[in-house]
């Protein structure tokens, strides 16, 4: 009897999702993080195949999980939404994310920044934007022919892909939807919505006193019609009275 000995199977390749460390260093860029992707996200909501992340893992490359990065924010253009551990381009049809954005604190070096833009330059990114909350400076890379290339003005600058505008004009950055809304954070967003709930709750009330003065008047001319009707009831018993004591009323006048 020959014993067949199994051929060694091919090791599993691990995608770790996480390295172990926070999402971010302070509360300025934790907040940004939250600002940027939270209002694509709402940006979006309706298209199925826009996914929105941050702080997700990429990797590009099938069997290289050594080969990763994992952007502040970034948008993949044709894949579809729901949860994922990390982002596998060969699992997502190919799809790079089209647009990035990392956000900027103290323990940022420059070397780690031009590794960042290498990796995003190498592996497909259109569009690259980096932000610094502490001297409200943003940055900005397009890709060309010849790969991502540095945008020369940021002012007022367009993102061809999300459409959204940066303005850099006030303290720190603002950033507009195609349709002009301002990016809100959520603090802001509850601010609108307790503004909207008090401002429904006042109408409310003014329609309830409106109704209510609307009732009285009702009553009012009601009352009044009653008396003008006993008015009515008390000349005709009068008439009647005259009548049968052989005064005719017409002749009073």
């Amino acid at each position: 009897m020959v014993t067949q000995i199994p051929s060694p199977t091919q090791q599993e390749v691990i995608y770790p999702d996480s390295d172990g460390l926070p999402m971010a260093n302070n509360t300025d860029q934790f907040r940004w993080i939250l600002v940027i992707e939270q209002n694509l996200e709402w940006m979006y909501a309706n298209d199925e195949k826009v996914f929105v992340a941050g702080d997700l893992f990429w990797y590009p490359i099938e069997g290289r999980p050594n080969i990763v990065n994992a952007p502040d924010v970034m948008v993949a253009f044709g894949t579809p939404k729901g949860r994922r551990g990390s982002y596998q381009q060969w699992n997502e049809s190919g799809i790079a994310p089209q647009v990035v954005f990392e956000i900027l604190s103290p323990g940022n070096t420059q070397d780690e920044m031009e590794k960042k833009l290498l990796f995003y330059d190498r592996h497909g990114v259109e569009e690259y934007y980096i932000y610094n909350p502490s001297n409200n400076q943003l940055r900005g890379w397009l890709r060309g022919e010849d790969g991502l290339d540095a945008i020369a003005l940021m002012e007022n600058w367009a993102s061809p892909r999300l459409g959204i505008c940066f303005d850099l004009s006030g303290s720190q950055l603002q950033i507009y939807r195609p349709d002009g809304t301002r990016f809100f954070s959520y603090v802001e967003i509850c601010q609108l919505l307790e503004e909207e709930r008090q401002q429904t709750a006042q109408e409310r009330q003014r329609a309830e006193l409106a109704e209510t003065s609307l009732e009285e008047e009702r009553q009012r001319a009601e009352l009044a019609e009653t008396a003008l009707e006993e008015e009515r009831r008390r000349g005709q018993i009068l008439v009647e009275r005259l009548r049968e004591m052989g005064i005719n009323p017409d002749e009073l006048t």
